[in-house]
C-alpha cells in the first residue's frame, strides 16, 4: 500500500482531479484492511428496566424466585396477553416455541440494543438556587439509551465529554448483557470494546463538529485498545495521551513496579484547543492564587460628589460591624439631604464616599453598575477604613480583557472578588501530571465522605483532577455544555459548578448514570427476598443513594440528614463547603414510550422534559398545555393551530426564546407558521422526534 500511495502523489502532480478519484475509489479497500482493532462488534447487548411498564409485545425476561441469588432464567421471552392477575409469555423463536403464564411481578422488561426505543423522562425533583442560570441535569437510565434520547436534545451541542468508562478490571466492576464480566471471560477485552464503541459512536453525534473535546480516563488493562478504538471512531481528531498521578504512595504488587497513575485520552475536534492554565500540571505551583493584576480606587475625590448635584454616584456601603464583610449598598443621597440623617442598619457599619479630610467625594460606578459588578465578582474590598474596607474595581478595559481571554479567572476571594491572571502568565499543560490535589483518596473520598457521611462509593475522582481537566477544555467558554455518560458519584457536575464560581460562568453540565447497586449489596439484598424495582432496593443505587445527595449536597451546602457541611474546598477557590453553590439541578428518570401514544399526543407528560433541555433546560418547564398553546423563559409549544396568531404575538414579545415546537400532522400549516417566526428554531413534533428514533435505532 505504501507503493500505491506514492502513485496517487504522483498521479495528483499531473491531473489532480484524477488523483482525488483514484483516492476515492480506493479508501473503501483501505478501511477493509485487516489491521488494527479486530473484536466481536456484533456480540449481544441487552439490559434489564426494572421498575418499567410491561406492555403486551414486551421482550421480558422471568425473574428467579425471591431469596433466590441465583442469576435465573436469561431467555428472552415476548409477552402476548396480559390478564387481571397473570402474564401469558412466549419464546420469540418460531421453531421451537414455548408458552408460559406467569405473574406480572416474576418479569422484568428487557431491551436489547437493536431494538428501536422511544425515549421520555420522569421527573424526579430538582433543588434550586442559581435563580436565571440553566439547570444541571442528573439523568438515571441505561447510558446507551440516554445517549440515544441526547441525539435528540443535543445533537452537535455538546462542547465537552469527559468519561471515566469502567476499567475492566476483573473484578465484577461492570456488566455486560446484565452480567457482571469476570477476569476469566475469554472475551473479556472484545465485550468491553464493542461497550465502548457503541457509546463513542454515539457520543460523537453530540459533540460540536467544529470545535469540541472528549476525554477518556483508563488505567493499563485497556489503555492500549482505547487508543486504537478513539482513533478508528474519530479518524479526523487530534489525540495526545497524558499520564497522572493520582496516588503518590502506589499501589504496591509484590515482584512488579507500584502503580501510582492513570491515563487520560484527550480528543480535540474541529478547532479546538487546549487552553492554557495557572500550573503546567507537572510541577506544583505555589502561586496558583497569584493576583497580578491593579484594580482601582472605587472613591474619586474631585469634588463632584453630593454637593456638585452627582447624587446617583453618593451612596452608602453597608459591612457587618464585627467582621466587615460587606453586606450591601444603600440609595443615592439626594440634594440636600445629610449624611447624619440617614440610619445605618443595626449590626452595621457604614463608609460614604468621603475623603480623608472630609471633603464629598463620589464613587466611580452608579449604585446599579456597582452592584452588578459586586455579583460577577469584580468588586474587592481591602483594609479597614472608617466604618468599613476600602472597595476596589475592575475597569472597562480589564473587564473587556476577561470576555476576551486576556485576562483569566482563576479563582475568587472570600468576599467573592475574582483572582485573575494575564493570559501570558498562563502555562500550557505538560503530558504528565503531578499534582498534590489529583489524590484519588485524599481529594475524591475525601470530599465526597464531607458531603455524604454515612455513604460510601468506590474511587471517586479527586475534585480538583476533573476541575483541572475542564478548565484546560471550556476555560473560554463560559455557556459551555459538558456531558459525562458515565456519571458515578457526579465529580464532574460538581467540578463544572466549581468553575462557574470561579468566572461567573453558566455552564451547564449533563449527568448520565443508572441505578445500579453493588454486586456484594446485591447477594445481600436478594437474600432478603428483594428484588430490583423494589423500593427497598432502588434506594440503594448509584443515582438515588449517591450521585442526586451529592449534587443536592454541593449546591445547598447540608448533608442528607441537614446539617451544614464540614470542611473547606481547596486549591484555586478556596471557601466552606457549607456555602453551596448559585447553580440549579433537576433529576429525571429515561422511560420508555409507545411510538403510538407519542405520535397521537398521549405521551406529553414524558416527551415534555426533553423539550426544555432542547431548549437549553432554563427557567420553567412546560409539564401540560391546557389552553392551546404555552410560552415559557426559553420556548414555546402550541397543539391547537387555531390559536397560532396569540402563540406567535406571545413568541415575538418574549425575550430569549430560542425553539418553537409545533404539534401537527399538517405540513403546510407547519411551514406558514414556521415562516411567520423567523431567527427562531422550529420543531414538528412529533414527527422530528419520531424520525430521530427510527435513524437512531438504524445505528
Amino acid at each position: 500500500m505504501s507503493r500505491l500511495t506514492d502513485l496517487l502523489r504522483a498521479a495528483k502532480q499531473l491531473d489532480p482531479q484524477l488523483g482525488e478519484d483514484l483516492e476515492a475509489e480506493i479508501r473503501p479497500f483501505q478501511e477493509r484492511l485487516p489491521f488494527g482493532l479486530n473484536f466481536e462488534r456484533h456480540a449481544p447487548e441487552a439490559v434489564e428496566l426494572a421498575g418499567h411498564k410491561i406492555r403486551k409485545g414486551s421482550k421480558v425476561r422471568v425473574l428467579p424466585s425471591r431469596g433466590s441469588t441465583a442469576r435465573g432464567d436469561q431467555r428472552v421471552w415476548v409477552v402476548t396477553a396480559i390478564k387481571e392477575d397473570s402474564v401469558d409469555i412466549t419464546t420469540p423463536s418460531i421453531e421451537e416455541t414455548e408458552t408460559l403464564t406467569v405473574d406480572l411481578d416474576d418479569l422484568v422488561l428487557v431491551a436489547e440494543f437493536r431494538d428501536r426505543i422511544y425515549p421520555g423522562l420522569r421527573p424526579d425533583g430538582a433543588v434550586e438556587n442559581g435563580g436565571d442560570k440553566p439547570s444541571h441535569t442528573v439523568i438515571n437510565g441505561e447510558n446507551f439509551h440516554v445517549l440515544e434520547q441526547l441525539t435528540f436534545t443535543h445533537e452537535q451541542s455538546v462542547d465537552a465529554i469527559y468519561i471515566d468508562p469502567p476499567y475492566n478490571s476483573g473484578a465484577r466492576d461492570w456488566k455486560y448483557n446484565n452480567d457482571y464480566v469476570e477476569g476469566d471471560d475469554l472475551y473479556r477485552h472484545s465485550k468491553w470494546l464493542a461497550f465502548m464503541e457503541r457509546r463513542l459512536k454515539l457520543a460523537k453525534r453530540l459533540l460540536k463538529p467544529h470545535d469540541s473535546i472528549l476525554v477518556v480516563t483508563i488505567d493499563e488493562k485497556e489503555y492500549l485498545r482505547l487508543g486504537l478504538l478513539l482513533e478508528q471512531t474519530f479518524p479526523d481528531a487530534d489525540i495526545q495521551m497524558v499520564s497522572t498521578v493520582i496516588n503518590r504512595k502506589g499501589n504496591a504488587r509484590r515482584g512488579e513496579f507500584s502503580r501510582c497513575d492513570e491515563y487520560m485520552y484527550f480528543v480535540r475536534f474541529g478547532e479546538a484547543a487546549i487552553a492554557a492554565g495557572p500550573s503546567d500540571m507537572l510541577h506544583e505551583d505555589t502561586g496558583r492564587r497569584s493576583d497580578n493584576v491593579r484594580w482601582k480606587s472605587l472613591l474619586r475625590l474631585a469634588s463632584t460628589g453630593q454637593t456638585s448635584g452627582r447624587f446617583n454616584l453618593f451612596y452608602p456601603l453597608y459591612f457587618d460591624s464585627k467582621t466587615l464583610k460587606f453586606t450591601g449598598s444603600g440609595e443615592p443621597l439626594g440634594e440636600g439631604i445629610d449624611i447624619s440623617s440617614v440610619p445605618t442598619p443595626r449590626g452595621q457599619s457604614v463608609l460614604w464616599p468621603i475623603s480623608k479630610d472630609g471633603s464629598d467625594g463620589r464613587w466611580s460606578l452608579s449604585r446599579p453598575k456597582f452592584e452588578e459588578y459586586v455579583q460577577r465578582g469584580y468588586v474587592k474590598f481591602g483594609k479597614k477604613n472608617g466604618g468599613g474596607r476600602t472597595p476596589y474595581y475592575l475597569m472597562s478595559g480589564q473587564v473587556e480583557a476577561i470576555d476576551s481571554g486576556d485576562l483569566v479567572v482563576t479563582g475568587r476571594d472570600e468576599d467573592g472578588a475574582v483572582l485573575l491572571r494575564a493570559e501570558s502568565a498562563l502555562k500550557q499543560p505538560m503530558t504528565i501530571w503531578n499534582q498534590t490535589s489529583h489524590s484519588t483518596s485524599g481529594h475524591g473520598t475525601s470530599a465526597l465522605r464531607s458531603i455524604l457521611p454515612d455513604r460510601s462509593f468506590p474511587y471517586p475522582k479527586s475534585l480538583y483532577a476533573v476541575e483541572d481537566v475542564l478548565r484546560f477544555c471550556v476555560a473560554k467558554k463560559p455557556n459551555a455544555v459538558v456531558l459525562d455518560f458515565f456519571a458515578g458519584s457526579g465529580t464532574t457536575a460538581h467540578a463544572v459548578m466549581r468553575l462557574n464560581k470561579q468566572d461567573g460562568g453558566r455552564r451547564q453540565c449533563i449527568l448520565v448514570t443508572n441505578n445500579e447497586v453493588s454486586a456484594e449489596e446485591q447477594v445481600r439484598l436478594r437474600s432478603e427476598g428483594l428484588r430490583p424495582g423494589d423500593p427497598e432496593w432502588e434506594r440503594l443505587g448509584i443515582c438515588d443513594y449517591v450521585t442526586k445527595p451529592r449534587l443536592r449536597g454541593a449546591i445547598t451546602g447540608k448533608t442528607p440528614s441537614g446539617g451544614s457541611i464540614k470542611g473547606d474546598y481547596r486549591f484555586v477557590d478556596e471557601f466552606p463547603m457549607s456555602d453551596g453553590f448559585e447553580e440549579n439541578a433537576a433529576f429525571f428518570t429515561l422511560t420508555y414510550e409507545s411510538p403510538w401514544r407519542v405520535s397521537t399526543d398521549r405521551a406529553f407528560a414524558a416527551i415534555a422534559p426533553m423539550l426544555w433541555l432542547r431548549a437549553g433546560a432554563v427557567g420553567r418547564r412546560i409539564d401540560a398545555i391546557s389552553n392551546g398553546w404555552e410560552v415559557a423563559d426559553s420556548y414555546g409549544i402550541i397543539n391547537d393551530l387555531d390559536q397560532s396568531s396569540d402563540f406567535i404575538a406571545a413568541l415575538q414579545a418574549a425575550e430569549n426564546i430560542r425553539i418553537a415546537y409545533i404539534v401537527t400532522d399538517d405540513e403546510g400549516r407547519y411551514q406558514q407558521i414556521a415562516n411567520e417566526i423567523p431567527g427562531i428554531e422550529m420543531v414538528r413534533l412529533y414527527e422530528d422526534y419520531l424520525r430521530n428514533c427510527e435513524m437512531t435505532g438504524d445505528f
